[in-house]
């Protein structure tokens, strides 16, 4: 049969590990027997990072906003291990934390839930979508190691050549410190994409921080919001029939694990990462989120929300079998080609991504299932497939 054409291509940024070699899978398999795939192909594997001095991802985000759409591959972050195993030059930052930092932005994050995998929390009976803020914080912090008594300072200085200083910590013996940057015109865009997709999705809207603690900091967050709130959307709101409120992580934490689910959890960065993956895991697999990355001039980066399977990988490499679950990155794959198709009014294309989604779960609802879901999945004779097998079986339902 004819492939389904592309107009204008994707940005693709492959990755590191297993997720790497599920990425190749995913095309040869599921996309490109029946679309004629069109992208624009960066390296973001860490070797490859490291090659460039990392410029490769400084590239690849300056391209996703020149085209719009973009796809990407879970990469690794080093760490001390990873300096040695690799053999780097750097221990270089996130590669999602460049991108963010480059496109701003928020970063939605969401279940993909099937008939026959109950979520652990018994009374959540819709998704909650959590909006993370993807700008700043310890993703683009500064820090340094305290090899001895010390004492470390805040300073700020202003173009007039004002200063202000205050003492963070008097140092006795060794240590370490951190500093974390916002801006107004960055927790302004993340507000209001949150407002806008709640008024979109007309769902609830929660925002939580710890401003009874970080006063100043966490604190503006919560300022900006109630002040957009009241001034741009309160009105918005109302007539939808929908809330906005603010309360504290910890009690919003208590309140997430009573609800019923069906709203949308506004979160800082790290908030958002760390509550993004206990919302996966306990709607059953972290191969079961998704993850896209809105900037406000609307360009759209897909990614999963895990990471590289690091232990499937070095089971891969022995040369045995893995039942990787695929979910998140294929369905990376299909919000970014959706996209696409929406912004170059390609209806086939479109038709073709939900068929994808379709297509994918209806695999898992009928028993054939990768090896994290086989004690979630209620059913009976279910068949359990490595990674090739299942993606084989959503391309036969195709």
């Amino acid at each position: 049969m004819a492939k389904i054409q592309m107009k204008t291509p994707l940005v693709e940024m492959d990755g590191d590990e297993m997720t790497r070699i599920i990425w190749k899978q995913i095309k040869d398999i599921v996309i490109e027997p029946f679309v004629d795939l069109k992208t624009e192909y960066f390296d973001l594997g860490l070797k490859h990072r490291d090659e460039t001095n990392d410029q490769v991802t400084i590239d690849a985000a300056n391209r996703t906003n020149e085209l719009g759409v973009a796809v990407k591959c879970a990469t690794i972050t080093p760490n001390a291990q990873r300096m040695t195993e690799y053999d780097l030059h750097s221990m270089w930052k996130s590669p999602n934390g460049t991108i963010r930092a480059i496109l701003d932005g928020t970063v939605f994050r969401a279940p993909i839930l099937v008939n026959g995998i109950k979520p652990f929390v018994s009374c959540w009976e819709k998704p909650i979508t959590i909006a993370r803020h993807a700008y700043g914080d310890v993703y683009r912090d500064t820090e340094f190691v305290v090899d001895g008594p010390a004492r470390a300072d805040l300073v700020l200085t202003y173009p007039d050549g004002r200063t202000e200083s205050q003492t963070i910590f008097e140092y006795k013996g060794a240590g370490v410190v951190q500093g974390l940057y916002n801006t107004d015109k960055s927790i302004e865009a993340f507000a209001s994409s949150c407002f806008q997709y709640a008024l979109d999705t007309k769902q609830d809207l929660w925002f939580a921080t710890k401003d009874t603690i970080s006063k100043k900091y966490d604190g503006r967050f919560k300022e900006i919001f109630q002040k957009m709130y009241d001034e741009q959307y309160k009105d918005k709101f109302e007539a939808a029939g929908i809330t906005y409120f603010y309360t504290l992580i910890d009690d919003a934490v208590a309140r997430v694990m009573r609800s019923s689910g069906g709203f949308v959890w506004a979160l800082k960065n790290y908030d958002g990462d760390v509550m993004s993956d206990m919302l996966a895991s306990a709607c059953g697999s972290l191969a079961m989120m998704t993850s896209v990355l809105v900037s406000p001039k609307g360009v759209y980066e897909y990614e999963a929300a895990h990471g590289t399977v690091t232990r499937h990988y070095y089971r891969y490499l022995k040369g045995e079998q893995t039942s990787t679950n695929p979910m998140a990155t294929l369905f990376a794959w299909s919000g970014a080609l959706r996209k696409r198709a929406q912004l170059d009014n390609l209806p086939e294309l479109e038709a073709f991504a939900d068929k994808l989604e379709k297509a994918s779960i209806e695999t898992i609802e009928e028993g054939t299932i990768t090896g994290d879901l086989n004690n979630l999945l209620d059913k009976e004779n279910k068949n359990v497939v490595n990674t090739e097998d299942f993606l084989k079986a959503i391309a036969a339902k195709l």
